[in-house]
This record gives C-alpha cells, sequence and structure tokens, in this order.
C-alpha cells in the first residue's frame, strides 16, 4: 500500500537506495553480490522461512533496478551476472518491463470461495438456497463447499448475514485490468506479456513483492557524472510526494541530487490541453464520433491492443512527458532528460523508438527517494530555490488527477468557442476503462471526449507514487492553488504545438532562466 512504511516498502527502499549509492560512489558489478547481505544483515529470516531465500529474492530486485532481467530458482547464477553491460548510461532496461520473482510468489489461489469460522450453522442457511449448482451442504453444522460443484459466482457470499463467506482472489490478479496474470504450472503468477500494458497495479497490489519493475537508476545517475547535463522534468503528480520537501525547494533538491536544471512537466501539459482541444474541435464529430485522450500511455495502448479498430479515435496529441522532453530538447540538443513520474507505463513509452531521442531516463517517484537516500540529503539544509517552478498552469497540474486532463480541455474549449458544448465521460482502472470503451464503440459516447486513466485515481495513484492517494490528492490541489495562471490558453509557449518551427522564440524563457 502507498504511503505504508511496510517491510515490502523498505525492502524496496532498501533496493533503490543501494543501487544509487553503488553508481554514486563508481561501484562495480562485483560488489552487487554482496548487496543482498548489507539490505538483510545478519543469520536469522524476518520475513520468510530461510535468509537465504530472502537475499536470493532481494538479488534479483537489485537485478531488475539495474534493468536487467531476473533469473528463476533453476538457474545457477550471481547477482551480477551479465549486469556489466547495464553499468552504462547508453542503456534501457530487458524486456518485459514487469515481471514476476517465480520463487517470491506465494502461488495465491486465482479464485476460491470460502467458508470461514465465522459461520453460525443458521437455521435459514441463505448461501445454501441461493447456489445455483447446489454446492453447498450442512456438515458438521457448518456450510461447506463442494468445489467440484462450485462455479465461484459469489451469491453466498452476497447472501450470508454474517459475511462468513469470502471470496478470496490473488491480489495481482484482482487489480489487472488487462487479464493478463495466470498460473503457471506451479500455481505461480505469470503474466502474459502480450496482453500486459505495464500499468504497475499488479506490483503495488502483491503482498509479497513477488513482481519488479525494471529500472535506470544507475544509468541516470552516471549520466548525470558524466559531462552531459541531466536535466529532470517532473510530472504534477510529484506534488507533496517526498515527506520533508517543499515546493519552493523542489529545484534545489534535485540540483543536489546532479541534476542540471528541473522543468514541470505541467508545462507539456498545458500545450496538451491546447492540442486536444483542436483535435476535438476539429475531428469531433465531423471525422470521428467521439476522442480519447493520449496522456496515459497504457490507456492508449489498451485501446490499440483490445479495440484497434477503435484506435484512430485516440488523439494525436504528444504526451505531456514527450511534449516537455521535445521543447527542452530543442533549446538543449546536447543534454540528457530524465522524466521523473509516478508511472511504470512512461518507462515502456520512453523505450519507443519515436520517443527514444527525447526521453532519455523513465525514474519514479520510489526510485528518487533511493536517490535522496543514497546522498543523504537533508531536506532541511536544502536552500530556498531562487527560481520557483511555476511556469505551468493549474489546469496542467491538473492532469495528475482523474477528471483533469478532460476538464483542462473543455476549459480551453469554453474560452475559444463558448458556445461549443462538450461532453466528458471518464474512467479509472483499465477494467473500467474498457467497459467505458465497449459502451463507446457502440454510440454511446458518440461527440464525447473521453478520459481514461489506467490507476485508480489517476497518475497520483501510479505504481511509483509515495503517498496514499487520499493525501497525494490535498497535495496536488494545494499544489494547483500555487499555480501562477488557472488556464493552459496563458501559458508561455501556446505558439509552439506541435512541430519546432516557431520553437525559438517561444522557448526563449527557458533560456532566460538562470541554470
Amino acid at each position: 500500500m502507498r504511503g505504508l512504511n511496510s517491510n515490502k516498502t523498505q525492502i524496496r527502499n532498501g533496493v533503490f537506495t543501494e543501487i544509487a549509492r553503488l553508481a554514486y560512489e563508481g561501484g562495480t558489478a562485483k560488489q552487487l553480490d554482496d548487496l543482498p547481505y548489507k539490505i538483510l544483515p545478519g543469520e536469522l529470516s524476518t520475513y520468510r522461512d530461510s535468509i537465504f531465500l530472502e537475499r536470493a529474492i532481494v538479488g534479483q530486485r537489485l537485478r531488475a533496478a539495474m534493468g536487467m532481467s531476473v533469473h528463476d530458482a533453476s538457474v545457477n547464477s550471481n547477482v551480477s551476472d551479465g549486469v556489466d553491460e547495464s553499468m552504462i548510461e547508453e542503456k534501457y532496461y530487458e524486456p518485459p518491463l514487469i515481471d514476476v520473482i517465480k520463487f517470491a510468489c506465494n502461488a495465491c489461489p486465482e479464485k476460491l470461495v470460502t467458508v470461514t469460522d465465522a459461520c453460525q450453522g443458521c437455521l435459514e442457511h441463505p448461501c445454501i438456497e441461493v447456489c445455483p449448482k447446489k454446492a453447498i451442504r450442512i456438515k458438521h453444522g457448518r456450510s461447506f463447499i463442494d468445489y467440484d460443484k462450485c462455479i465461484r459466482c459469489g451469491k453466498c457470499v452476497e447472501a450470508c448475514h454474517y459475511h462468513a463467506i469470502i471470496k478470496f482472489e490473488r491480489p495481482c490478479a484482482k487489480v489487472c485490468g488487462m487479464n493478463a496474470i495466470k498460473s503457471d504450472e506451479y500455481g505461480r503468477a505469470e503474466i502474459i506479456h502480450d496482453k500486459c500494458v505495464s500499468c504497475g497495479m499488479c506490483l503495488v497490489n502483491c503482498p509479497f513483492s513477488a513482481i519488479v519493475d525494471k529500472g535506470q537508476i544507475f544509468q541516470t545517475i552516471k549520466a548525470i557524472q558524466s559531462d552531459t547535463p541531466v536535466y529532470a522534468i517532473l510530472a504534477p503528480a510529484v506534488a507533496g510526494q517526498f515527506e520533508g520537501l517543499p515546493s519552493n525547494k523542489i529545484r534545489s533538491a534535485f540540483q543536489a541530487l546532479g541534476f542540471k536544471n528541473v522543468v514541470e512537466v505541467a508545462v507539456g501539459a498545458d500545450l496538451c490541453t491546447i492540442e486536444e482541444a483542436k483535435d476535438f474541435l476539429e475531428e469531433v464529430p465531423a471525422k470521428i464520433p467521439f476522442m480519447a485522450t493520449s496522456c496515459c500511455p497504457a490507456w492508449a495502448q489498451m485501446i490499440n491492443r483490445d479495440f484497434p479498430d477503435q484506435a484512430d479515435k485516440i488523439s494525436m496529441a504528444l504526451t505531456p512527458m514527450v511534449l516537455t522532453a521535445r521543447l527542452l530538447k530543442k533549446h538543449r540538443p546536447n543534454s540528457k532528460i530524465a522524466f521523473i513520474g509516478p508511472c511504470a507505463a512512461k518507462k515502456l513509452e520512453a523505450s519507443r523508438k519515436s520517443v527514444k531521442s527525447y526521453v532519455d531516463f523513465v525514474l519514479t517517484f520510489e526510485e528518487v527517494a533511493g536517490m535522496f537516500n543514497a546522498k543523504g540529503i537533508d531536506f532541511n539544509e536544502i536552500p530556498v530555490d531562487s527560481e520557483p517552478l511555476n511556469e505551468a498552469s493549474a489546469d496542467g497540474r491538473g492532469f495528475a488527477t482523474s477528471g483533469g486532463v478532460a476538464a483542462a480541455v473543455q476549459n480551453y474549449i469554453q474560452l475559444i468557442d463558448p458556445n461549443r458544448e462538450i461532453k466528458l465521460a471518464k474512467a479509472e482502472g483499465l477494467a473500467e476503462c474498457k467497459k467505458m470503451m465497449i459502451m463507446a464503440k457502440s454510440g454511446k459516447y458518440n461527440g464525447y471526449l473521453l478520459e481514461g486513466m489506467a490507476c485508480p485515481g489517476g497518475c497520483i495513484a501510479g505504481a511509483g507514487t509515495l503517498l496514499p492517494i487520499n493525501k497525494a490528492s490535498q497535495q496536488l490541489k494545494a499544489s494547483c492553488k500555487e499555480a501562477s495562471f488557472t488556464q493552459a490558453a496563458d501559458t508561455t509557449y501556446a505558439s509552439w504545438i506541435p512541430d519546432l518551427e516557431n520553437f525559438e522564440k517561444t522557448s526563449k524563457k527557458l533560456s532566460d532562466n538562470k541554470e
């Protein structure tokens, strides 16, 4: 759970911290083999049956954090095997992005309806009466389920007055809106990569921390240590993510990590707002019956995979990450750019050929927290920024929450065409996004702008966030109030959309900023 300092969170943080420390201190691949002993010292296990198993799992997490593939238990290997190839800045992760450490998986049942000790053996026995397959009978004074007959419909669960019957479901599979998780021959979770869109909800919800995504922490730091300036572009969801780091110290804090400077991705969100609004006005309903937002890569990938005949309904606007990176790279062509955000799917987006030349690295807030730990940065000692981050609108920052993208586009359309009605629909979580697309395909949303967010709650609930969703929502609202202007229409960069011909005059403000 986000915001909970659990054993799972501590281990993940330890892995990210040690990988960052290894990079900052110029460590070697061979030192990776010692890190499981540093992260889990001593002789006795804390979390599992064996300290050896615990360290083996941590070792695979370290490999993933380096961008390397995880090994299974049948492979006789060291943590450091093959890692030399990843200890350079010009290295993307080895696909697939998200995978299962098989020997860390608890082999949770896929779906199971079971009677608990709370059963009272009541007179009414509503569970028996509602079961369509007559799979329940009384045995030793309690309800008993015959699993050869049970179809796991859950009617008995709903009927029990004592809530004594529960429907148990594998946590990772339950949250996977793509139905991309199955069981292997040993009952362990296995990702069907042809279906997976890398939203990361499975890794967030696995209580055993058996699912990992691959990272670029080491590679980013090596780039920072080179002669090439590396800029951090921060997603709007950054608001409040790093405890003790106020908004007026963000630039200085990231410069303390070694980044040259910081730019808000909300700047790109403002540009995306304008572009999507123009797309909508030109395309709907003249050319297409409805339009889907383009910002969430997992949502867009879901449409492409499950609704290929509807892919032309996705807005052609580039995502805020790419727009911000293009804006900055045109002005700083010899620089490298690291997107810092809440999203695992952004790593997948940045690996595409069309995006690689703009976005060099993608790190989550959770991974960057490890960098702050490795550097021993005390936010109390960080100076207040000489230049606050204030180049984006409140609407642009609002992209980080569910409904924020659609609201920003609606606000812009109402400015330029007050008489135009724009109908909105939104969905959170890929299962709900699918339902919305099914309805849209059937004609229920003609004339609508559809906003899809793979993560329930929006980007503030992404797989790489640090705050509980309710607190992140409050922090985002405060960030929106701090914005120097409200709507995307007032952005300094409005004339730069989407080509680069007019870039020089619209990017002047960036060149005037102090480095």
